[in-house]
């Protein structure tokens, strides 16, 4: 099982727009959430590290839309390598889970480049400005390590937030499985 980090996008950075079909639903657009937190992640189906956390990240993301924090997750894998992430499994993917969120599914891989995601998941929280105030890892748990799939850092991060306090400035990147890119459309910033 590879392990890819996240690419730790720079903190300040601006919402990067977006405007995705809710694989159980209407299109969801960034501009939703305009002067309201917003967590997206990027996750897909058939990832072991997704897989790993599903649980408590479905029952988090309640806790933190709860708290005000909107949450929406996002695929942005190649649906015909990989077709157990498709649009249509996602959906029961999402209903098995009760995922509380939209499922979004980006078909053209750009809201992937935009946010420089890297690995599923892929963890990134926006204050009611719109600027990158969190990313990285939902906690230190991985597949084998008996680390507890807490979700202390990320709750420790949507907690600071939420009561205007300091957000933690270190900041651990997630790891996961890499995105999984359509040939030729691989991103630049691997280097």
């Amino acid at each position: 099982m590879a392990a890819t980090p996240s690419t730790m996008l720079e903190l300040g950075t601006p919402l990067p727009g977006f405007s995705l079909p809710d694989t159980s639903g209407p299109t969801v657009s960034s501009a939703d959430y305009n002067g309201q937190p917003l967590l997206v992640m990027f996750i897909c189906n058939h990832c072991p590290f997704v897989k790993h956390v599903i649980a408590g990240l479905s029952s988090l993301a309640r806790e933190f839309q709860e708290k005000g924090v909107n949450v929406v997750a996002v695929n942005s894998n190649d649906v015909a390598a990989y077709p157990e992430d498709a649009p249509d499994r996602m959906n029961a993917f999402a209903a098995k889970h009760g995922f509380s969120f939209p499922y979004l599914y980006d078909e053209s891989q750009q809201v992937a480049k935009l946010y420089r995601a890297a690995c599923t998941p892929d963890f990134f929280l926006f204050d009611e400005k719109g600027r990158l105030v969190y990313r990285g890892q939902m906690d230190g748990s991985r597949p084998g390590n008996d680390v507890p799939v807490d979700g202390e850092d990320l709750t420790r991060a949507v907690d600071a937030l939420v009561s205007g306090g300091e957000i933690p400035a270190e900041q651990n990147p997630s790891i996961g499985c890499n995105i999984k890119w359509r040939p030729g459309n691989e991103p630049d910033y691997f280097g």
